[in-house]
């Protein structure tokens, strides 16, 4: 059975078939982010997170675009505080921003980015650390924040080298160019494109691919696979020993052998 439930103002969770949908819900600011929309967004992804219904998460905006990036009212605010307390200021803002993309990123659950239109910095940045993209045909993506004095702040000089290769990640963060659907696909920015009017059945259809194995081994995996660049394979082997360790006391293990075992003495 559908449920449909709206946190306060800037963020909706709807539920379907133990996938969760949080749409970005301030379609007349192009869903810009403001202080108010990142405290929900990290609300909603923490309880998708707790929720054992939930197997999966997509991710996308109200209206029109998927995100514009930060919200131009704290840019305004950044230029009317005394000097004095710029740096700090900014300094507070950035380790909420990085709790927003953590949220993301974080989660235990397999996620997808659904791309309904334009992604431009912050929400290009909050894209890129969901697990898979998938976008609407004639979604436009751009690293812009070095056309307002900045750099990416949300993640993306992590995850864009990641999905795109170093040189190709400093071309499009130094130009801060717009990339086109066919474009980001080419070269691996995003993983998939849709119809504008099938973007988020195919995402629904793909997640529900993503979650029929078990959801401890699933929830393992990502967070030792996410870790493999920065570690040694010594280390990646140790992880995995001790979450094959887990694994083989769940019930999810338990049963899946048995099943098997049963078929063989049939």
């Amino acid at each position: 059975m559908d449920t449909a439930v709206s946190l306060p103002e800037f963020i909706t969770v709807s539920l379907d078939d133990g996938i969760a949908t949080i749409t970005l819900n301030r379609p007349d600011k192009r869903n810009a982010i403001n202080d108010q929309m990142r405290a929900e967004l990290i609300a909603a992804f923490a309880a998708a997170d707790a929720d054992k219904e939930v197997r999966a998460i997509i991710l996308t905006g109200a209206g029109r675009g998927f995100c514009s990036g930060g919200d131009i009212g704290g840019m305004m605010a950044r230029l009317d505080a005394p000097t004095g307390e710029v740096a700090f200021n900014g300094w507070k803002r950035q380790k909420s921003t990085h709790r927003g993309v953590a949220a993301i990123h974080g989660v235990t659950k397999p996620v997808i980015a659904a791309l309904n239109g334009a992604a431009f910095g912050l929400g290009l940045d909050m894209a890129l650390a969901c697990d898979f993209i998938i976008a609407a045909q004639g979604s436009q993506m751009s690293m812009s924040f070095v056309k307002r004095g900045l750099v990416s702040d949300g993640g993306g000089m992590y995850f864009l080298p990641r999905r795109v290769g170093l040189s190709k990640a400093k071309e499009l963060i130094f130009s801060a160019r717009i990339v086109e659907t066919d474009e980001a696909l080419a070269i691996g920015m995003i993983d998939r494109v849709a119809a504008p009017e099938e973007l988020l059945a195919q995402a629904h259809a793909w997640a529900k691919e993503l979650t029929v194995g078990s959801a401890t081994a699933i929830a393992l995996t990502k967070e030792i696979i996410d870790k493999t660049f920065e570690r040694s394979d010594d280390e990646i082997f140790a992880l995995g020993r001790e979450a094959q360790a887990v694994c083989y006391t769940t019930a999810e293990h338990r049963k899946s052998v048995e099943d098997f075992l049963n078929k063989l003495t049939k």
